[in-house]
């Protein structure tokens, strides 16, 4: 078989070639013969059809993603933003933090562990190739029914993959959340976050500049795993002799990524590195097209020194493999002796397999040949962009015509409490330490908060207390009914969750999961989703650093519930005045700060009694949530609340059992005059919080809360063994205990 050559290419300008098995549409082939004056090389189509996939290009939600980039609100906090491998932020100190969401959706659908794990890895190198260390990971699941035989199939994978790969790291599992709708049934989503901390000096960017200088790859050995999984497809089109019909699951190796991070920052330590990029999605045709295009000059590559665990790798494999535990280096000619040293030391497979140049070209050589010839930048950066059609879709007037306001509510205190045990031992709303205390959240020794806390706290540094606090949050089921305000419900609930630690909100990263582009009323929800995500962020100065898209999540016809996932980082000088959620201390008052509607369309009860999803969603009222967050945070640092809690899905009686169970202490609730006691309990109006104020700090808060013009209601006190709703009805904590913790070890354990 000859060769495919750029020589060869040139002379053969009519071979057939398998641009759409390769995911390429007819004009983008053509646009490649365009921008090369030729037909590509197999390895040239190779590169360009996973670089221009809808995973790594964001041709369909680019558009609409360069709000981000227009509506940046005034933040001295950010360091790097959009376009990196992760955001970085300034903590003060000269600390800086890294932290970005994933998405590895439908490699843990078709191999649930090995899906997951690898999710964790990708996102833990990407951090990495910022210059930090990792400190912490999370993780925002979403599954289909609970009672699902395929739920049953996928769960338990995903779980123990990410436990499996993020324990043997050594990385706690500080946050996320678990649930469950049938919208997810054939497409869960397996969202990955991580967090990292450097110092100033140390950031690290995705660049290869220098002429002369080497290109080191480090890590694994290259295999056939994870071929075209970027773009999902597998490479059955090369050579049907070989090992083909590869899996486009990767398969990870935890032991191997934790050496890699080690070996990784010791090279940093030593200032050896000019650039770096890890390999996730696309593998080398990624990491080599983007190091060259961020640089000053071009890249000569000799594939066949890549190392292989394969030999029967073709050139187009080897560059379209997603193999895990990878990364590229530029190294200056004198460093790379000590850099190859350094991986020795921690047994890490390293190889030089190129150079930068002073060209403007990408070009790749096997077995002597020229097999690649192009400018990186129209590979990584100059993909086809689609503005595609999109349209409020027809169903969506009867949709929010269709409110909760029908449906038929308690009319007695027993009603009452056989529907708070109903909801408390729903899927959504249970305990889910089935699946968290799979996790090690406290490796490290510096986890201060984690689940099932509002959000995850670590101590970043010993001397000062300086943390950081993580919370991701994403209402599909609001986003359906308003993809706009839900979306800003994503933002306002994990900002909310950052404040009620006592953190300061600073900014976001978000992981946007979505059906096909290529349907209209998708894309509707797409651009509005991202629409509200920007105005809200501008209004509650969170900048969005960077993140993910991913589309396609749908069956059939049927696509997921428009999912905008939204992790908000914080800051806390001093993590000693974390608050908790747990009501630990009998005597304190409980208020409820903020304002409570009749607001029940797309609500857990609306769900979990009636199985109804209509209406509008809660209002937004962002200036509302920061003065409910300054509020927080400010009686958080002055010792007025040993407790907190956002009220989200499920109301105030969901936070209220939480709080209580966490403390292993009771409530009495006195509803106000005037006050349907189903709304106090079920509603789930947006901008609110429940805190334990001790009786020594009531007037200092009242009176706080009262200048700052928000609403405090004293709604009972912490007492007892049960929650007592006066004049309605009494559930013990054993009781509550018993039905909220046996749903998630009954349907999986």
């Amino acid at each position: 078989m000859t060769l495919d050559t750029v020589k060869h290419a040139a002379e053969t300008p009519d071979t057939d070639q398998p641009w759409a098995e390769l995911g390429l549409k007819q004009d983008e082939y053509e646009r490649v013969r365009e921008i090369l004056g030729r037909r590509p090389t197999g390895a040239e189509l190779a590169m360009y059809s996973v670089m221009w996939s809808e995973h790594c290009s964001y041709k369909s939600s680019k558009v609409h993603l360069k709000q981000f980039g227009q509506k940046v609100p005034e933040n001295d906090a950010m360091l790097v933003g959009i376009g990196e491998n992760a955001g970085v932020v300034d903590v003060g100190q000269g600390y800086a933090v890294t932290f970005k969401v994933e998405s590895h959706n439908h490699p843990s659908y078709v191999e649930p562990y090995q899906g997951a794990a690898t999710g964790v890895g990708g996102i833990v190198r990407d951090i990495i190739a910022m210059g930090a260390r990792p400190v912490a990971v999370v993780d925002p699941l979403r599954f289909g029914a609970a009672d699902h035989p395929d739920t049953k199939r996928v769960l338990p994978g995903v779980v123990a993959g990410i436990g499996g790969y993020g324990n043997c790291l050594g990385l706690p599992n500080i946050g996320g959340e678990v649930v469950f709708d049938s919208c997810y049934q054939g497409n869960p989503l397996v969202n990955a976050g991580a967090i990292g901390v450097m110092r100033h000096e140390d950031i690290h960017l995705a660049k290869a500049s220098g002429a002369g200088n080497k290109v080191i790859l480090y890590g694994a050995r290259t295999g056939g795993d994870g071929i075209g999984g970027a773009s999902i497809l597998a490479s059955e089109t090369f050579d049907d002799a070989k090992p083909s019909k590869r899996p486009a699951v990767q398969v990870g190796d935890p032991f191997q990524e934790k050496l890699l991070i080690e070996c990784t920052l010791e090279a940093f330590a030593e200032k050896l590195v000019v650039g770096i990029q890890d390999l996730g999605a696309a593998g080398l045709s990624c990491a080599t097209s983007e190091l060259a295009s961020n640089g000053s000059g071009g890249m000569r590559v000799e594939l066949d020194d890549v190392p292989l665990r394969d030999s029967t790798l073709s050139p187009e494999e080897i560059l379209m493999s997603e193999s895990q535990e990878r990364m590229c280096a530029v190294v200056e000619p004198e460093k790379v002796e000590r850099f190859l040293a350094i991986c020795e030391k921690w047994d890490v497979t390293a190889t030089v397999i190129g150079e930068v140049t002073d060209g403007d070209r990408l070009e790749i050589f096997w077995h002597g040949e020229k097999i690649v010839d192009v400018d990186p930048k129209t590979v990584a950066h100059e993909g086809p962009v689609y503005e595609r059609p999109y349209a409020r879709p027809a169903w969506q007037d009867a949709l929010q015509a269709d409110d909760a306001g029908k449906l038929a509510r308690p009319r007695t205190g027993e009603e009452l409490r056989e529907q708070v045990l109903k909801l408390v031992a729903s899927p959504n709303q249970a305990s889910k330490s089935w699946i968290t205390s799979q996790y090690d959240h406290f490796v490290q020794g510096g986890t201060v908060l984690a689940q099932p806390e509002d959000a995850g706290m670590i101590r970043i540094d010993e001397t000062t207390g300086l943390g950081v606090a993580i919370a991701t949050d994403g209402n599909g089921r609001y986003a359906k009914l308003d993809p706009y305000h839900g979306a800003q419900l994503a933002l306002a609930e994990s900002y909310r969750n950052v404040a009620a630690t006592g953190a300061k909100p600073l900014a976001i990263s978000d992981c946007l999961n979505f059906g096909s582009p290529e349907d209209p009323a998708v894309m509707w929800q797409f651009s509005e989703a991202v629409r509200g995500l920007a105005d809200g962020c501008l209004e509650l100065g969170t900048p969005v650093t960077g993140g993910n898209v991913s589309l396609y999540n749908q069956t059939g016809e049927a696509a997921i519930h428009p999912t905008p996932v939204v992790a908000v980082l914080g800051v806390i000088d001093d993590v000693s005045r974390r608050t908790p959620v747990a009501f630990a201390d009998e005597g304190h008052l409980v208020y409820l700060l903020g304002d409570t509607e009749d607001e029940l369309s797309g609500s857990a009860w609306s769900q979990v009694v009636h199985d109804h999803l209509g209406g509008l969603p809660p209002r937004v009222d962002l200036a509302r949530e920061k003065l409910l967050a300054e509020i927080l945070i400010s009686a958080s640092r002055d010792g007025m609340v040993d407790a907190a809690h956002d009220l989200s899905d499920g109301g105030l009686i969901q936070a209220l059992v939480e709080s209580c169970l966490r403390g292993g202490k009771g409530a009495r609730i006195v509803v106000p005059d005037g006050v349907d006691p189903f709304v106090l309990l079920f509603s789930e109006s947006a901008g609110r919080a429940i805190v334990a104020v001790p009786r020594s700090e009531e007037l200092r808060f009242t009176d706080m809360c009262g200048a700052r013009g928000l609403p405090a209601t004293r709604i009972g006190v912490v007492d007892g063994d049960a929650i007592d709703v006066q004049g309605q009805f009494t559930l013990p904590l054993s009781d509550l205990r018993a039905e909220h913790e046996a749903t998630i070890p009954s349907l999986f354990g």
